[in-house]
């Protein structure tokens, strides 16, 4: 037996991209899927949080749905929420529900909202309300009918809230036929899942931290339901792309794929998101700190609290349980068991017999081959002379016709 040094040159290391750079290309295999189970103990975390905030906290309801009476007039120069608030208390003998400037400029008016008064107390709270602040109308000169008062019933606000659970039922319904029929039952109810898990986190939100719930609360809340829906169809959308005939490949199983679809689109939901939430943030800015619209606030605070927890449960919960459900029964869960095995036996499997014969010195720089060479008895095994000699000239029929 002969022996020859073989020196391998030296792989180089393959290049490191940053964080930024693999989390924009959707290269960087962020793992989602794969650790799923922790990401449904923080959705459940959450979910149970904003349980227990609905259930012992309640909501704050606006004068729409509990009733009662609006007073509003000018405002003047030098005059604060605090003294409209002091001069309510001292003429009714209880706070106000709230007292905010609405408009600005010229414009600019106060409005106090409070429980049902009776006309004795209008009267009485309107006289107080001009000695104190001698509200001016268009030419100037001081008029009480510029402090004007509604009455605001109960019931107005109940038939916003029936009305708007009327059309959050048609909304799920049709969802719900739509995703089924343009993808499959699966996605039907990861969706559904992740919209109800938008729906009582914002809820809870509310409650938790004691905003007030107005319709403009509940129009918003609906429309975060179609920004949520768009985000989680964004990624099933590249699942099912990436999916596709994985069932007939046994290289990767069909969560791999999933967590793929989720690095690729993971950039895409955070650009949407960022757009999606600084018009929000702007409206805030503009319309409730600058120009003091009360009811852009409440609008522009479901939208905000919304946009960023449907952009969570698209992500880290929607997918997450669609691999699950799949992996639970059907020809998925068979496919996966199937790739698994065929992993688990190529590792504890024997060596393939191309590498027979080869033996690996030091460090892996040099590698040396052990040879059979011819003896006198007779020719050499096929098999055990593969490896030409070191500038032998290549064998084979050198005069074969080309084609």
């Amino acid at each position: 037996m002969s022996e020859s040094t073989i020196t391998e040159p030296k792989t180089t290391a393959a290049p490191h991209h940053s964080f930024f750079s693999r989390l924009y290309t959707g290269t960087g295999a962020f793992e989602v899927v794969g650790r799923r189970r922790v990401f449904y103990v923080i959705t459940a975390a959450i979910v149970l949080i904003s349980l227990l905030a609905i259930v012992f906290r309640g909501f704050t309801l606006g004068i729409d749905f509990e009733g009662g009476s609006k007073v509003q007039f000018p405002a003047g120069d030098g005059i604060s929420t605090s003294q409209v608030e002091d001069v309510y208390s001292t003429v009714i003998g209880s706070d106000p529900v709230s007292v905010q400037t609405v408009g600005s400029g010229s414009s600019e008016t106060f409005q106090i909202r409070s429980e049902a008064l009776d006309l004795d107390q209008v009267n009485t709270l309107q006289k107080a309300l001009f000695d104190a602040f001698q509200p001016r109308d268009g030419n100037g000169v001081p008029n009480i009918n510029e402090i004007s008062t509604s009455d605001v019933s109960e019931t107005w606000g109940g038939q916003i809230t029936r009305k708007a659970l009327i059309a959050l039922a048609v909304f799920l319904v049709l969802v719900t036929a739509y995703i089924a029929l343009r993808y499959e039952r699966g996605m039907a109810a990861a969706a559904l899942a992740a919209l109800f898990f938008d729906m009582v986190v914002t809820a809870g939100f509310y409650s938790l931290v004691g905003f007030e719930v107005t319709p403009a609360t509940v129009i918003g809340l609906l429309t975060i339901l179609g920004f949520s829906l768009y985000d989680s169809v964004v990624v099933f959308d590249k699942v099912e792309e990436n999916t596709r005939g994985v069932l007939h490949l046994n290289k990767r199983t069909y969560a791999e794929q999933a967590n793929l679809a989720i690095n690729q689109t993971l950039m895409r939901s955070i650009n949407t998101t960022l757009i999606g939430v600084l018009p929000v943030v702007g409206l805030m800015v503009i319309a409730v700190w600058l120009l003091g619209v009360g009811t852009l606030k409440d609008l522009a605070l479901v939208q905000l609290v919304g946009m960023i927890v449907g952009a969570y449960s698209s992500i880290f919960f929607a997918t997450p349980l669609l691999v699950s459900i799949k992996e639970r029964w059907g020809p998925v869960a068979a496919h996966t068991k199937k790739v698994l095995a065929r992993r688990e036996a190529a590792v504890n499997g024997t060596p393939n017999a191309a590498t027979a014969g080869t033996s690996v010195a030091g460090s892996g720089s040099t590698v040396t081959i052990t040879k059979a060479t011819p003896s006198a008895s007779g020719p050499t095994d096929r098999t055990t002379a593969r490896s030409p000699r070191p500038g032998a000239r290549p064998t084979g029929k050198r005069h074969k016709k080309r084609h």
